[in-house]
């Protein structure tokens, strides 16, 4: 039996580790990605827990370092379009994309996520260690340590505060009373991991370190590289840490000169130093600004408005704290976050019985146990990494999407820029967003989908001349998100599902909880969307923007989701031409000036882009009729439609039936000789299933075509096995695998589930910190949360399928996870699913449900076949619509509703 921990018992809802990866000052590594995490969406830190020389590296999710690449769409992309599709059609792979200066291949780089500064606490109390443990708080968002020395007991803890957008540090005296003595210093930013040389310029950066003559605070000031066209080209950012000595001196001291070229500072290495403490505090606030003056100025600059700031907002917490003898109180600071943390955390709550032995498991002993365990997942381990992935998304929820990463890095250049990439991994990283119950995640989300809404729109008018619609592009920086990535093997521009997929966790949201009003932020860049928040053409008028302005708030309903999903729909609308169409036999066909298809006809959706695949034969990525495309504009299609119902606006039904008519015109779903679901619904094509995307799946996921379709999942089925038959390439990635576990979910397949998280689980996916690797084998270098983040959206929709008007309690049970429970879920139909808890032995089924509307009619069905079933322990009815027994329920809002199946297994 493995050893239950001091830590472990503190902390029920929390991890630890008895082990720490120190991050070196010089040639550091890998070492930040085994660290603690923490955040509040904006502001948050890595931590080592090193005893002796620990880090905190602080983050703030809005950094972004620039890039000498331009940031508008180039003209001549319109231009091609015409080419592009009659290429297309004719099957000529050789045709290429070019730019204006006839290169084909366009890959320049977003600007890049990078951490602020790396915060170096230097120990001089040093001694021989032992019962070390660092911990995860979940419930608190707190991290701490724990030693022992000849000194004593030493404790410190810290944590990123909802409440004040702060990150907060507690070092206290050893348990003996031997005080703290330590140098707090600034590493310097050429020290620091650069993860990729080249993909921007680091060596342009100028900044400096600061240290205030009373040693109140240190700080870090740093000037973007002067790039034209930037809207960074007089920017910069800043991280400043405020320090609070009790009963000790603090002073400012200079350490040696490393002499780095980028530090412009008189003084290259100051710092501050600790004598004598009782307990120290530090308290840190990243920030960054567009007006910081002009470069040339910068290492003359004596005043920084950010640096004010920054000291003036941790002032105003250390004075806004204080207790009855003046001294900072750590826990009246830590209080009113935790009520706001917690609540999030404790929402849903998820246990797998067995595998009781390592319950209290440190991380490196759940990752080990798991690695060794090649066929089933260790139930421990399960239910840490979903507790993890489900802590982590909630600290970097709130204020944007969450990255690549997260919130978190260590590295400059980090992979893939640790940008936004929206053609998959942003959208496995938000899955479990809606259901999981969380309030914030969606605001962020939303925030960065209306930032970067005036380039979506710009995308459409500009690959395709198209007016008052949305294309989403591949990747976003954040900051920006149109087309400047394109080539034949990687034709972002002509990626067409992407506003439906990624409309849709808002009109989730939506589903979940009903109508809402989202507050304005600055964020949103609001006022570049006064042409885009309507469905009228040229957009809110001046007096309704005004209102609109004066009230602080959208309209779920009508101001966000109408209007966009509008939008969205009117690119398919306009994508669709009668010129490209397949004829009564399927048969792709063109035929100049042609105004309007026959009986029997369909529009093709021409060109296509399903990511990184083409056709056998065919060696061009810019196809027609992908299948993507063709359930995302069905989904995107089918959501406007209800949007219209819910708002009624005027003339709402014309509006209904111009949107059903486009419907009944797409194109069809076709099958191959084997019956698989194609990637491509072309008889002119021949599938390749040499892939690892599984595209062509997105009836399956996120669509919900499958799901009273039965020719369809049976399709889908021989096509997600023809693709693990078949593809012989690179099956690494974490992003796939967790693509296929939804998939699997959706298609009632628990042990598909399970074997699409194995890979990850059993190789080298999970960092001691339980963060998560973007390969199961490291090979791209990546730290990544689709795997963390994922994680919890496959075990959500393995115990529980919801859509408008249906819930399907244990869809995809794993075989081997005989009994358990999962608490406070939300289903797609406004529901709150209190508890759904389940025994095979015992046969039985029970979940509780809770409507959040009034007179919500549902269909309750359950994924094991049942014989019996009560509700409120009265029998139940139970009817047969063709697609498997449902219970019929109507329920009152607020009022619990617990349904219990008898089943034979």
């Amino acid at each position: 039996m493995t050893k239950v921990s001091e830590t472990a018992r503190m902390y029920e809802k929390g991890n630890y580790a008895s082990t720490y990866t120190e991050v070196p000052t010089s040639n550091p590594g890998l070492a930040w990605r085994d660290g603690m995490v923490s955040g509040n969406g904006e502001n948050g830190y890595i931590t080592s827990g090193s005893p002796y020389t620990d880090s905190f590296i602080f983050q703030y999710m809005w950094f972004n370092y620039p890039s000498q690449d331009p940031r508008v769409i180039p003209e001549q992309l319109t231009g091609q379009l015409a080419d592009a599709r009659w290429n297309v059609f004719n099957q000529n792979d050789e045709w290429k994309i070019t730019d204006a200066d006839g290169k084909t291949r366009r890959r320049p780089f977003y600007y890049s996520y990078h951490p602020g500064h790396q915060l170096r606490l230097s120990m001089n109390n040093k001694g021989n260690v032992s019962g070390y443990e660092r911990w995860t708080n979940y419930e608190t968002a707190e991290t701490g340590v724990r030693y022992t020395d000849e000194f004593g007991v030493w404790i410190r803890t810290s944590f990123t505060s909802r409440e004040d957008n702060v990150s907060i540090t507690k070092i206290v005296q050893s348990s003996t009373g031997a005080k703290i003595n330590m140098i707090i210093s600034i590493d310097d930013v050429s020290s620091m991991y650069k993860a990729r040389n080249g993909n921007s310029e680091l060596t342009a950066l100028h900044y400096k370190k600061l240290v205030d003559p009373n040693a109140e605070y240190m700080a870090q000031i740093a000037h973007y590289p002067s790039y034209p066209g930037s809207e960074l080209i007089d920017g910069g950012y800043a991280g400043l840490t405020q320090v609070i000595v009790v009963n000790g001196t603090k002073k400012r001291v200079d350490l040696t000169d490393t002499n780095e070229p980028m530090n412009v500072g008189t003084q290259q290495n100051p710092a501050i130093q600790v004598i004598g403490a009782e307990v120290v505090y530090i308290i840190t606030q990243s920030n960054r600004t567009f007006d910081m003056g002009k470069i040339e100025d910068f290492a003359g600059m004596t005043q920084y408005a950010i640096v004010d700031n920054l000291f003036k907002n941790t002032n105003s917490v250390a004075e806004k704290y204080k207790d009855t003898s003046g001294h900072f109180d750590y826990n009246a600071a830590l209080a009113p976050h935790i009520k706001k943390h917690s609540a999030e955390f404790n929402a849903v709550c998820f246990t797998l019985q067995g595998d009781e032995d390592f319950k209290s498991a440190d991380n490196l002993a759940l990752i080990n146990v798991q690695r060794a365990s090649e066929t089933k997942i260790n139930h421990a381990f399960m239910e840490q990494v979903y507790n993890q992935g489900r802590y982590a998304q909630i600290c970097c929820s709130g204020s944007s999407a969450p990255r690549l990463y997260g919130m978190w890095t260590g590295e400059w250049n980090p992979a893939w820029r640790a940008i936004y990439t929206l053609d998959a991994n942003v959208n496995l990283q938000v899955s479990p967003m809606n259901t999981g119950h969380l309030t914030q995640a969606q605001l962020g989300y939303i925030t960065f989908f209306l930032r970067n809404t005036p380039d979506f729109e710009y995308n459409a008018r500009m690959a395709y001349g198209m007016h008052d619609a949305l294309q989403i592009s591949v990747n976003s920086d954040g900051d920006r998100g149109m087309h400047i990535e394109y080539d034949n093997d990687y034709p972002f521009e002509y990626w067409n599902a992407g506003a439906s997929w990624c409309l849709l966790p808002i009109f989730e949201y939506w589903q979940c909880y009903g109508n809402g009003q989202i507050p304005i932020n600055d964020n949103m860049r609001i006022h570049e969307l006064k042409p885009l928040l309507s469905v009228n053409d040229g957009g809110l008028t001046d007096e309704e923007f005004r209102i609109l302005i004066e009230q602080g708030h959208l309209d779920l309903e009508k101001d966000i989701l109408l209007p966009l999903l509008t939008k969205q729909a009117n690119f398919w609308e306009q994508l669709c031409t009668p010129e490209y169409y397949t004829d009564i036999n399927g048969s792709a066909c063109y035929e100049k000036g042609k105004s309007a298809l026959h009986p029997g006809e369909k529009y093709m959706i021409i060109p296509t882009y399903s990511p990184e695949n083409n056709p056998i034969g065919y060696n061009s990525t810019i196809t027609a009729n992908a299948t993507m495309d063709i359930s995302a504009a069905r989904d995107g299609l089918h959501m406007v439609i209800a949007m219209e119902k819910a708002v009624k606006r005027d003339g709402y039904e014309a509006v209904i039936v111009k949107w059903g008519d486009l419907l009944k015109l797409l194109p069809d779903y076709k099958v191959d000789k084997d019956g698989a679901l194609r990637e491509w619904a072309m008889n002119e094509y021949t599938e390749n299933n040499n892939h690892r995307h599984l595209s062509h799946l997105y009836p399956a996921w996120p669509a919900y075509e499958t799901q009273n379709n039965m020719e369809l999942v049976k399709a889908a089925n021989i096509a997600i096995e023809n693709r693990n038959k078949y593809n012989t390439g690179d099956a690494t990635a974490g992003h796939g695998w967790m693509h296929k576990a939804l998939v699997y979910a959706r298609l009632k397949n628990g042990e598909g589930v399970i074997s699409s998280l194995l890979p990850m689980m059993t190789d080298a996916g999970y960092y001691t910190s339980l963060m998560t690797d973007h390969d199961t084998n490291r090979r791209n270098d990546s730290y990544c949360t689709d795997t963390s983040f994922g994680t919890v959206g496959i075990v959500n929709e393995a115990l529980l399928f919801s859509n408008t008007g249906e819930i399907e309690v244990l869809p995809a049970l794993p075989s081997e996870w005989k009994s358990g429970s999962i608490k406070g879920l939300m289903a797609r139909t406004q529901v709150e699913v209190r508890e759904l808890s389940w025994d095979i032995l015992s046969k039985t089924v029970s979940v509780t449900l809770q409507s959040v509307a009034d007179h919500n009619q549902i269909k309750l069905k359950a994924g094991i076949p049942w014989a019996k079933a009560t509700v409120n322990d009265r029998e139940a009815e139970a009817l047969d619509d063709g697609f498997g027994k449902h219970i019929p329920l109507t329920l009152s809002s607020g009022m619990d509703v617990t349904v219990i199946f008898n089943f034979v297994r």
